[in-house]
């Protein structure tokens, strides 16, 4: 089945991936935060957990430390004056957009080795993928 190929190439893919994060220096529950705060951002604590499927609490706990690594802040929500929104820095946005690059580089090289047909194949796969994921 498609579906099931889809998925198990998904995982395998991101896994091996995940091992360029570790230069980060951040564990994969900040680095996936820090992510939605830099391209999703700024975002309320409550949007931010609900995009990372964990409670509120832990989400706390989360931005605390991307904040005391200097790599989100916290602000006022001007439309709210009640909560805060959450942004990157520029150190954050810096770190994310390196790790984004280091991924992207190990996946462009090995698709590299590929022949023309079997990139071109990929590359459709992928405009496929998009519209797929969009309708989930």
């Amino acid at each position: 089945m498609v579906a099931d190929q889809l998925h198990s190439a998904s995982i395998h893919l991101l896994r091996k991936l995940r091992r360029e994060d570790a230069a980060s220096g951040l564990n994969a529950a900040r680095l996936s935060a820090l992510s939605v705060i830099v391209f999703a951002g700024p975002i309320t604590p409550g949007d931010l957990a609900a995009a990372e499927q964990v409670r509120p609490p832990t989400m706390t706990r989360i931005v605390d430390a991307l904040v005391q690594h200097g790599l989100a802040e916290k602000k006022e929500n001007a439309q709210d004056g009640r909560s805060t929104l959450i942004q990157a820095t520029g150190l954050g946005k810096k770190l994310l957009l390196r790790g984004r690059d280091r991924r992207v580089r190990v996946l462009a090289e090995r698709v590299g080795g590929l022949d023309s047909d079997d990139r071109d194949v990929l590359k459709r796969a992928a405009e496929i993928l998009k519209r797929v994921i969009v309708a989930i």
